[in-house]
């Protein structure tokens, strides 16, 4: 029989519900991203939670009908990480109608962070949920907002316990790749425009930021970016200088941890679905992905961990 669980995700990117089945390994999510004005790269918070309230009704009502009476916990993301002081506006939206529907269902609510959603979503579709459960690793998280090298372990609540040791000090990957996509006049969120562009380019130039301790800066990144866009370098050629740029920092900055402790490497996040940077550090780590429908926001993450905490025993 089948065991289903509901997740819900409200961030500032995108909205989105999901079913997990704990007995199958099946899911099904839908999701829409925020509607972004041309030329802006991202949303006011009221707006995102607007847009939110507009919207997530349809996203439930996308998944297959007739479920709800199996449906045996609900999980939700209420803030963007699990540390103290995480908090957007936007999540409220998901929170809200999770705990309505949790209550009409008469079953268990647990939330979440959406990083512990990221992090969830990519083992499932990496097939490495035993790691989530059982021992400890690396994972890379990158997005637009967030750019962060994590130590995670199990936690005793269920959810992965994450520990950020590095990343970026200052831009997000995923902000440098739609400042740079603004530049070169395309649509937010920029990352599978640049992507393709960057595909059609011979070059091979990156500038590898300072690293130090897993740490490193990509503000000076943007400016080189500009530079190259005010001397009128092709776009190929800036989309890959931007890519394999980040790729460099991201790289050495996992050798860095990986002169303290020999960890397996999980990948999740937005930006991390680029093939260049899936082909990195595939090579030099062994990498682990998630598939490109469940790298970026999801809640297939969060009903996964609706799961494990009931207390499911996922393989």
């Amino acid at each position: 029989m089948s065991r289903w669980y509901l997740g819900l995700d409200t961030s500032n990117y995108r909205t989105s519900a999901a079913l997990f089945d704990a007995q199958t390994g099946q899911w099904h999510n839908c999701g829409r991203l925020l509607d972004v004005p041309d030329g802006a790269i991202g949303l006011r918070q009221s707006d995102a939670l607007f847009q939110h309230t507009l919207h997530l009704h349809e996203m439930i009502a996308g998944l297959p009908v007739g479920i709800a009476s199996q449906i045996r916990a609900v999980c939700v993301s209420t803030r963007p990480r699990a540390v103290e002081g995480s908090y957007m506006p936007c999540f409220l939206a998901g929170e809200n109608v999770a705990r309505s529907v949790a209550h009409l269902l008469g079953v268990p609510l647990y939330v979440c962070s959406h990083q512990q959603g990221h992090l969830a979503a990519a083992a499932l579709s990496a097939h490495v949920l035993d790691w989530l459960l059982h021992r400890a690793f690396y994972a890379w998280h990158l997005s637009g907002g967030t750019t962060e090298l994590l130590r995670v372990e199990p936690g005793k609540d269920g959810c992965p316990q994450a520990n950020c040791i590095g990343g970026t000090t200052d831009l997000a990957a995923g902000q440098l790749v739609d400042r740079a996509g603004a530049r070169l006049g395309l649509h937010f969120p920029a990352g599978a425009e640049l992507e393709q562009l960057a595909k059609q380019s011979q070059s091979t130039e990156f500038f590898c930021p300072k690293v130090k301790d897993c740490k490193f800066s990509l503000s000076g990144m943007e400016n080189k970016i500009n530079d190259l866009c005010a001397a009128q370098t092709e776009p190929q050629a800036v989309a890959s200088f931007t890519i394999r740029t980040i790729a460099a920092a991201i790289e050495q900055a996992t050798k860095q941890a990986m002169e303290k402790e020999k960890l397996p490497v999980l990948c999740a996040g937005g930006v991390m679905s680029n093939q260049y940077l899936q082909m990195r550090m595939a090579r030099v780590f062994d990498a682990r992905f998630a598939e490109p429908v469940l790298s970026g926001d999801n809640a297939v993450g969060a009903a996964v961990l609706a799961a494990v905490q009931q207390g499911e025993q996922l393989v």
